[in-house]
């Protein structure tokens, strides 16, 4: 495993416990607010596609008794391996109209470095399978900066990866956090970071992606823009994910599974980071939150601009105080003259943004704003 995300290894009860628990939490959230009609929907932070045909056509037929089907958009995360036509078919069918594969790599020695289960040629055939269900916005999820990888080889997943033609790319560096084999492999010095190569490698990839048909729009994401979909001049393009931009817009969202997030009306919400745990609560009829957090506003305000400076369009200042209240030019003004002095940012009349080099570092840009 690479990142710190929550995550158990798999068992046929268990999953059997956890549909059932998930199914219960999607009826109790639906019964307290009957009027919830999901904007988008984003069925993933794990490999939901090993739910065999059964089991999502039980989540899904719940949702629709619920009414929480017919979003705008419908994402859900596959993994290579566990693509199959009938499975994409079924979830086509119930409006699922975007996914997300977790590809990571298409050399083999990386895959089998970074633990993944599927192989290169699954990457093509998975991504066969998907338009053949009629799947027409498809995002392929890169890693790079993975202890191994050249830039000859970062370079030749660019170029088969675009050539796949999907709607969407993201691509994030490997991050080294504590609890994963990779950060133990790291102390153990069976390798170094070079942050130098890290940064070239971010670099080839957003020269790619402009020559490749997409248009940045967050530190880690690129789509294609299709000017009959939606405004030419709109600096979002119309393939952006939508559930993402919300995340970093500031808006609301529910989480429902274990270790997910909501933030609804200021309060921010987390579930049990435990399977058992889980599904122990929804089976007593109780929700499964672990924590509730009510930020201050300006403190909300605060981390509502960090998010969206994530973004290449930036702030555009009547937009973020019609969000949060809040006037980002008096309450951040000495931060962002930081920003704009160190080459990092610029800013005029009407929005702050990050600029190119600003976008590299956008972690470090946005802890200026937290209050």
């Amino acid at each position: 495993m690479y990142c710190a995300f929550y995550s158990e290894a798999s068992s046929g009860e268990l999953i059997k416990r956890y549909v059932a628990a998930l199914i219960r939490e999607v009826e109790i959230v639906s019964i307290m607010e009957p009027s919830l009609r999901p904007r988008t929907i984003f069925f993933g932070g794990g490999t939901p596609s090993l739910l065999n045909l059964r089991q999502w056509e039980q989540i899904l037929r719940a949702m629709e008794r619920c009414n929480l089907l017919g979003a705008e958009e419908f994402t859900v995360e596959c993994n290579p391996a566990t693509v199959s036509l009938d499975k994409a078919k079924l979830l086509r069918d119930f409006g699922v109209n975007r996914i997300s594969m977790g590809v990571q790599s298409l050399d083999e020695g990386l895959l089998d470095r970074l633990g993944r289960i599927h192989s290169r040629e699954m990457v093509f055939k998975s991504f066969d399978t998907l338009r053949q269900a009629g799947f027409d916005n498809v995002n392929i999820d890169l890693m790079f900066a993975i202890p191994g990888q050249t830039m000859a080889v970062w370079r030749s997943t660019l170029n088969e990866a675009t050539a796949l033609g999907s709607e969407h790319l993201s691509s994030y560096e490997v991050i080294y956090e504590e609890d994963t084999p990779l950060f133990e492999r790291l102390k153990a010095r069976e390798f170094d970071v070079n942050e130098d190569l890290a940064c070239d490698m971010y670099e080839a990839l957003a020269e790619h992606a402009d020559a490749a048909g997409f248009r940045q729009y967050e530190v880690a994401n690129f789509a294609r823009h299709e000017s009959q979909m939606q405004n030419p001049e709109s600096e979002i393009p119309s393939r952006a994910c939508r559930h993402n931009v919300n995340y970093w817009r500031g808006g609301e969202f529910y989480g429902l599974g274990p270790s997910a997030t909501g933030y609804v009306c200021g309060v921010r919400t987390k579930n049990w980071s435990n399977t058992q745990l889980y599904c122990e609560q929804l089976e007593k009829g109780n929700r499964a939150i672990e924590s509730r957090e009510e930020l201050p506003p300006l403190a909300r305000a605060g981390e509502t601009a960090a998010f969206g400076l994530r973004m290449v369009a930036g702030w555009p200042f009547e937009e973020f105080q019609r969000n949060t209240g809040h006037d980002l030019q008096s309450e951040w003004s000495a931060d962002m003259d930081s920003l704009v002095q160190r080459g990092w940012a610029s800013r005029s009349s009407e929005c702050f943004r990050l600029t190119s080099q600003g976008i590299r570092f956008a972690d470090a840009a946005a802890e200026l704003f937290l209050r």
